[in-house]
């Protein structure tokens, strides 16, 4: 990213400027992303954070609300500050004040425009389940055990229906009726990594709980207690289709939110 001139990262007429922040966190003991009274939230904590080390009442942005028991890989966050401490200062700063299930990885000074939601390209998101017969005591939290195998080719084939631009309120009944629906999915691939099966999507935008309904039933597919042709049906609105559950969303992790410059399209270099 190039160097910013004073008039793009300075509000004009006050000495605020935007800094943007790359988040991971383990969403298990988090009432998911976004903000809520008396309930433990990763917005909270990050606001919480930045309160002791600025001394403000900071409201962040996410580029992504993350549900209830997810994780995040690749959370990007914005706000706005009157602090003269260096970007280079803030993740330090933070995750000394933040529970070891949230760190800051990286921050940067962006121009007073980005808008880490709206300034978006796409967002990449996994989902990993374990299929063995026996659970793991390390992954409880990060996958979905099943006991079965599962036909990933089967699965992959059907996901190919969620690909492109769709209407996908019949997977999402809960998003508001006066806001689209409409998503443009770029990608929706199944792979079998070991004995771990990994789902992962990328699309512009996802609507709550749409990942973890739409992965929920790739799952009875690759279970072969449905056909493949659920999964279109689905969407183009057949009465027919069994209504199955969402699955849990400790499996989900947002990984990476891409941007036309790429700012933080990559991973931070390790340091040390």
């Amino acid at each position: 990213m190039r160097r910013l001139t004073p008039a793009e990262t300075v509000h004009p007429g006050s000495n605020t400027h935007r800094v943007a922040l790359w988040v991971e966190y383990q969403g298990i003991n988090y009432n998911g992303f976004q903000l809520q009274l008396n309930q433990p939230t990763i917005q909270g904590a990050l606001e919480e954070a930045l309160k002791r080390f600025t001394c403000e009442s900071i409201r962040i942005r996410g580029a992504s609300r993350t549900d209830s028991g997810a994780h995040a890989q690749g959370q990007v966050v914005d706000f706005v500050t009157c602090s003269r401490h260096p970007a280079d200062r803030f993740p330090p700063a933070l995750n000394y004040f933040l529970n070891d299930d949230v760190r800051v990885l990286r921050a940067k000074t962006v121009p007073y425009g980005f808008h880490s939601r709206r300034s978006a390209l796409s967002r990449v998101y996994q989902y990993r389940m374990l299929a063995r017969r026996e659970p793991s005591a390390l992954l409880r939290d990060t996958h979905l055990w099943v006991r079965e195998p599962l036909d990933t080719g089967l699965m992959a084939e059907a996901a190919l229906a969620l690909v492109g631009t769709h209407d996908f309120r019949v997977i999402a009944p809960s998003h508001p009726k006066d806001r689209s629906a409409v998503r443009t999915v770029n990608r929706w691939e199944v792979r079998q990594e070991a004995d771990t099966v990994v789902i992962e999507c990328e699309a512009n935008g996802f609507l709550k709980q749409q990942i973890r309904k739409a992965n929920g039933i790739l799952l009875e597919i690759g279970k072969n207690r449905q056909p493949v042709e659920l999964m279109r049906n689905t969407l183009e609105g057949d009465q027919n289709v069994p209504d199955l559950p969402v699955i849990p969303a400790r499996g989900l992790c947002l990984m990476e939110v891409k941007y036309p410059d790429g700012t933080f399209n990559s991973p931070p270099a390790e340091t040390g």
